[in-house]
């Protein structure tokens, strides 16, 4: 949520220089697949980030083959 926020901080900025978007392009995208990434455990944890993607994926974000990859890969059993 933080990167999402600095992101958009950074595109609304007009002072903003193009290298600050790409950094906070870069850091978006490392969060998101962070979240992807996270092998939510409890049955809370699964419906946040079960609740926060679908959000994402809704807008158009979630459309990376990495994204998927990581989705799938939190999903496997790991014992």
């Amino acid at each position: 949520m933080a990167a999402y926020a600095a992101f958009g901080e950074t595109v609304q900025d007009a002072g903003g220089s193009r290298r600050d978007s790409d950094r906070a392009s870069r850091e978006e995208e490392a969060a998101l697949l962070a979240i992807c990434a996270y092998p939510a455990v409890t049955e809370g944890d699964r419906l946040a980030k079960a609740r926060y993607l679908l959000k994402v994926e809704a807008r158009g974000e979630l459309d990376l083959p990495e994204h998927m990859q990581a989705l799938l890969r939190s999903t496997m059993w790991k014992g």
